[in-house]
């Protein structure tokens, strides 16, 4: 893949912004002077296994890369946010906090829809519309869960520095300069958000949740759970291929609806959000050899690399 075609993201942190490309991913991060820290993540680049890049598994390969970058993100954007150096957490306190995380997800997201969902077929709802009342459990407990989050205040700064970060992908796809003048014009909506991600899974999930629909209530549960990382990579390349081909007006009003819900998860971002998101994307595509519109330069405070 040409580096001009490769699709670049990231992810808003606190009082921050990631940004991954080919080779690297790099954090910036506004401490409570207002100065820029940095950190750089190398990634592997191009190459790899053959099998690797295969549909589907490419997609679990990516997901289980994102979620590695993305938590070394959040934890150095906790650090600098908050101007306290201390060390991290001991790592098994932190995979307690993921244990119970998943946990709650999984109790919300698939166990209550599925009892929900089987007391309806006790009551004598046919297979097909128990399966449709769990499927719309599913999604509206999702979107019900962002809509719950957006409302918290120090989240909808997350969600004005995940603005910044669509606007500056945006721009720099449009081929518009890097300034924050050019990148505060573009939409906070971008087709490849995880926010649409994850309403595109749960519709995903309720198509393939289908082949286990027949079995009894507590294998069925078990059965979704395991099918989780196959919805989620399926989902993955539904995303990749929609955002291929979202300049087709007929692609668009499918995908209007999925993003939709980033006018939850995002807000328009002031100008130091967005600067901030210009100075994450900048070294990203200086590693890569991309030759990007004019940029402004970065506020560097701090600089580390991992």
């Amino acid at each position: 893949m040409d580096a001009q075609r490769f699709s670049y993201g990231g992810q808003a942190v606190l009082e921050g912004v990631m940004m991954r490309g080919r080779r690297q991913a790099t954090v910036a991060v506004r401490g409570p002077d207002g100065a820029l820290a940095f950190k750089h993540i190398a990634l592997a680049g191009p190459g790899g296994p053959a099998w690797a890049r295969l549909p589907v598994i490419r997609g679990l390969v990516g997901l289980r890369e994102a979620l590695s970058i993305g938590k070394q993100a959040l934890d150095f954007s906790a650090t600098v946010a908050v101007g306290d150096g201390d060390e991290e957490l001991h790592p098994v306190l932190q995979v307690g906090i993921v244990v119970v995380a998943l946990a709650i997800a999984l109790g919300i997201f698939v166990l209550l829809p599925s009892l929900v969902a089987n007391y309806a077929a006790q009551r004598g709802a046919p297979l097909l519309v128990r399966e449709l009342i769990e499927g719309v459990l599913n999604l509206s407990l999702v979107v019900a869960y962002i809509y719950a989050i957006s409302r918290l205040r120090d989240i909808q700064r997350v969600f004005g520095y995940h603005g910044a970060e669509h606007k500056a992908i945006n721009a720099y796809e449009a081929g518009a300069p890097l300034t924050v003048e050019s990148v505060r014009q573009f939409s906070r909506i971008h087709p490849r958000c995880g926010t649409s991600f994850l309403v595109i899974a749960a519709l995903i999930g309720f198509v393939i949740f289908l082949a286990v629909s027949g079995l009894p209530l507590w294998q069925r549960i078990g059965a979704r759970i395991v099918l989780i990382p196959v919805v989620a990579a399926v989902a993955f390349e539904v995303m990749r291929l929609a955002a291929a081909h979202y300049h087709r007006p007929w692609v668009r009003r499918l995908l209007d609806p999925a993003l939709a819900t980033q006018h939850l998860t995002t807000r328009e971002p002031d100008d130091t959000m967005i600067a901030t998101a210009i100075a994450a994307l900048v070294p990203v595509l200086e590693a890569d050899g991309v030759a990007a519109a004019p940029a402004e330069a970065p506020n560097q405070a701090l600089a580390v690399s991992a």
